[in-house]
Order: structure tokens, then C-alpha cells, then sequence
């Protein structure tokens, strides 16, 4: 009966947010919650379990399941040493087991440690011997480092931007860790390194150029021989030495197919690359447009501020530039503003108060804003997301009129690339002329299929799509776009343990 430890933890950062992510921005669950948990949410440990339950045998060996509530800045050090001690300390305790799967994310960031996901793989295989098999399940916006392929034997990655397969990258991620236990298998990855940091609409797998590439991986995923294929290309605002694009293929056996495999992935990928950047307007232009378009609603997307790539969501750089040009209609905006929330609490709904939004957490690039505004509404932030329907939490949260302009204001960041937090405030975009949407991409059926305008604007930001004017610092170079002329040599790394 072999035992399989399941442990899990997720969360993806920005290097150029300047706030600090804590331990409590995670949702822990620990030992058997871990287990009723992802029963009831359609992740990756949950799709994992709806494999394992159906396989004769099975012993599961739940540790810690950790999940930041959504992207942040980078995690301090305490917070990253009370995670990981943590992390660790539940393996140890679940004694000798046969295999272990870890859903990890891939793109975070300690203070003092720049591969989290590489220290927790690397520990864990000390306390867990270096005979079992590893399968690691991640984000293809994560950052495949060297450090976590030496201890791992099989990677899987999600295949689908905007993220749906969450529950199937959990379960593919099983059976390839069962194929691994019965057939006794010594699997082998290739992997090519890709100079190169994305953004934009070819990267949506449904229609964008990259679908070449995410196609062809489950072509290979199908095969006989083949556990695994993915083209990851990692999250630019995650600025470490490991940072770029990377395909790779697992295969039970035959090193050099890995390889050629590998480096065809990495070739489509190479040919559309060029493709892979965002058209991005002027924030002045933005407003401008938006103010010649009399029917329906205008939304402009502010990537640069999208607290679900790590961001900090507290710009107000284009309600200030609303404000500045006077821009007539009806205006909807969620900022994260702590203060601000607890000035309209104090007051209570229906007051008058003189605040400020706005620049709390990123004051380099956003000077506090100054607004009389009428409170109309107060909450506990807690809601549900329309997305996936998991419990969503914002703090104390409050809706401020000012003007025209109504102001969703939070204590805490949350996912902003649907409608969830307005919905859950009473607030239908539809019914304003213009919406803030803090996401490099709009749902279609939430917000693309109805409105008449979409506009990507070119705001400051930790998320910015310009990310030539971030200031990466340790990534490799060259690298695009942030170098011309990048030259691409591809070679194919092995990995078998």
C-alpha cells in the first residue's frame, strides 16, 4: 500500500511591489483540513485527490496546504522562515512514505531566499530520502530554477491563460505519479531555456499565437513514453536570476527524444515571441477616448496595477487623471486603501468625510489623492469569487462616492480580473460609462463581449506590460524586450534523479 504526502504552497510575487507579503496573507490548512479543503475546491490537490481516491491502495499522508490570498509583494523573512519551518515540520511528521506531490506556484520570492520553491523541494527531499519520487505541479507563470528539477521527477504545468485547468494539472500530475510507482520509472526531463519576458493577448491559449505551443505540448503529453510538456513563461514581475521562459518535456526513458521535443517547443515559442507584447495607450489618450464614446461602457485595463500578478493595488493615477480632465461620466474604480476604510468606518454610512485615496502601500509611484466623498456602503470583504466560486476576502471594505466617480475601496488586495468584488458590493458595471478593471485581461462574457471599448492603459505599476521600464536587476541578460537584438541558442538540459 504505498503512502503518498501531499503538501502544497502557492503564491506569486512582484519584486517591484514595494509592500511586504506576511504569513497571514496565507490560508493554511493543515494534516486532514488540508484534505476536506480540496474536496471542495477544484484545484490542483483537489484534482490530484480525484485520482488517488480512485487508485486501490492509496495511503495519503496530508501535511501543510498553504495559498496566499492573492499575489503580493515579496514575502519577508519571517514570514518565509514561520512557512517554511512550518512546511517542513509537517513532512517530517508524516513519517516514511513512497511518493510525494507538491502543488507549488513557482514565482515567489523571499526576503533572503529567491527560490522558495527550490528551498522547499531541496529540504524536503533531506527529510524524505533521496529515493522517493517527487511530482510538482505549477504555474505557468512560475519560474522553473535549476534547484527544483534536481529534486524533482516529474514536472506538470498548467496549460490555459486565463487559468481553467487548475483541477486537471492536479490530476495529470497524479497519474503521472502513479505511472511513476508502479512502473518503478527513473523519468527524464529536457528543458531549454528561453530568453525572453511576455505579456498580452497572444498569450491567451484559446486564441492567442502561444496556443501553437500549448497544442503541440499536449500532443507530446499524449504519447506512450511521454509524463509531461509545457511551455512556461514564468512572470516577469518576479525579478530573479532564474527569470525568463523555459519549455520542457518529461519522458519515462530515451533522453535525446526529451531533448529534441523540448527544443521544438522552445522553437514555436521562439517564432512567435516578437507577437507576445501589449499595444499599451497613454494614460492621458485613455481618458481622452474613453470621453468620446457616448453609448455604453468604456473599460480600461490597468495590468500595471493587478493585484493578481502581484501588484499592489493601490494606484490612483488614473482616477486622478479622470479628476484632472474632468471626464463627464460615470465612473467605477476598486483601490486597496486601508486608512481611507477605516476613516469611512469610523464615520459610518451615509457621512461626509475628507480623505485621501491611493498611494499607501506604493508611495514611489502614487502620491496620496485628496477627495470629499459620501460613504455609501460598508462590509467585512468577505465574498466568493465569480470565477471560481472560492471564498474571496478583502478586509473591511467600503464604497465612496465621490462625484461622479464611485470609489471600491479595501483594506487588503484581492483578485481583480472579474467582477466578483463589484457584484459583491452592488455594483454592476454595466451600469457605468467607464470601469477600472486591475487585470491584464477581461473575461469575455464578464466584461469584453458586452462592453464597447477596451483600452489597455500605460499606468505606472509593479505590473506594468512596459516592462522595459521596471528596472530588472537580476534577471539574466540580454533578455526581451528589455535588451535589442537578443540572440537564441537553444540547448536542451537533462534532469534525472
Amino acid at each position: 500500500m504505498p503512502r503518498i504526502l501531499l503538501a502544497e504552497c502557492k503564491q506569486e510575487v512582484s519584486t517591484f511591489n514595494p509592500g511586504r507579503s506576511a504569513y497571514e496573507d496565507f490560508r493554511i490548512v493543515r494534516r486532514q483540513a488540508l484534505l476536506d479543503h480540496h474536496r471542495r475546491v477544484r484545484e490542483e490537490v483537489g484534482g490530484a485527490l480525484s485520482v488517488f481516491d480512485q487508485a486501490p491502495g492509496v495511503e495519503l499522508v496530508p501535511a501543510l496546504g498553504a495559498s496566499a490570498n492573492t499575489s503580493g509583494g515579496v514575502l519577508s523573512r519571517a514570514g518565509f522562515e514561520r512557512l517554511a519551518g512550518e512546511f517542513l515540520a509537517d513532512i517530517a511528521a508524516a513519517g516514511p512514505v513512497d511518493a510525494a506531490f507538491f502543488s507549488l506556484h513557482g514565482a515567489m520570492e523571499a526576503e533572503g531566499e529567491l527560490d522558495p520553491e527550490g528551498y522547499l523541494l531541496q529540504e524536503a527531499r533531506k527529510i524524505l530520502g533521496a529515493t522517493i519520487p517527487f511530482v510538482v505541479t505549477l504555474d505557468l507563470h512560475g519560474i522553473l530554477t535549476d534547484r527544483m528539477l534536481q529534486h524533482t521527477d516529474v514536472t506538470v504545468a498548467y496549460h490555459t491563460y486565463p487559468h481553467v485547468d487548475f483541477f486537471e494539472t492536479g490530476a495529470r500530475g497524479a497519474r503521472a505519479l502513479l505511472r511513476v510507482l508502479k512502473q518503478r520509472l527513473k523519468p527524464v526531463t529536457a528543458r531549454v531555456k528561453i530568453p525572453a519576458l511576455v505579456r498580452g493577448n497572444e498569450l491567451i491559449t484559446e486564441t492567442g499565437s502561444i496556443r501553437h505551443c500549448v497544442n503541440r505540448a499536449r500532443q507530446i503529453e499524449a504519447l506512450p513514453n511521454a509524463l509531461s510538456a509545457a511551455v512556461m513563461w514564468g512572470n516577469p514581475f518576479t525579478d530573479v536570476p532564474e527569470l525568463r521562459t523555459n519549455s520542457f518535456v518529461v519522458l519515462e526513458r530515451q533522453p535525446e527524444e526529451a531533448q529534441r521535443m523540448a527544443l521544438e517547443l522552445a522553437g514555436l515559442f521562439w517564432q512567435h515571441h516578437e507577437t507576445m507584447q501589449v499595444p499599451l495607450t497613454s494614460l492621458a489618450d485613455s481618458i481622452r477616448q474613453a470621453a468620446g464614446v457616448t453609448q455604453g461602457t468604456v473599460i480600461l485595463k490597468d495590468a500595471a496595477d493587478a493585484t493578481s500578478s502581484g501588484a499592489s493595488g493601490d494606484s490612483n493615477a488614473i482616477v486622478r487623471e479622470i479628476i484632472r480632465q474632468g471626464y463627464p461620466g460615470r465612473v467605477l474604480a476598486p483601490i486597496v486603501d486601508a486608512p481611507a476604510v477605516r476613516a469611512a468606518f469610523s464615520a459610518g454610512v451615509g457621512a461626509t468625510i475628507q480623505t485621501t485615496v491611493g498611494g499607501t502601500v506604493d508611495p514611489g509611484r502614487f502620491e496620496p489623492l485628496p477627495v470629499t466623498a459620501h460613504v455609501k456602503m460598508l462590509s467585512d470583504g468577505q465574498f466568493r469569487s465569480e470565477s471560481f466560486g472560492w471564498p474571496w476576502f478583502s478586509g473591511d471594505t467600503a464604497v465612496l462616492e465621490v462625484g461622479p466617480i464611485t470609489l471600491l475601496v479595501g483594506s487588503r488586495p484581492v483578485s481583480l480580473f472579474d467582477r466578483s468584488w463589484f457584484l459583491a458590493h452592488g455594483l454592476d458595471p454595466r451600469k457605468f460609462d467607464l470601469v477600472i478593471v486591475k487585470s491584464p485581461h477581461c473575461e469575455h462574457h464578464m466584461f469584453s463581449e458586452w462592453c464597447a471599448m477596451e483600452i489597455d492603459v500605460d499606468a505606472p505599476g509593479a505590473t506594468s506590460a512596459n516592462v522595459r521600464g521596471l528596472g530588472h536587476t537580476r534577471c539574466a541578460r540580454p533578455m526581451f524586450p528589455l535588451d535589442a537584438h537578443v540572440p537564441f541558442e537553444p540547448v536542451a538540459d537533462l534532469f534525472q534523479r
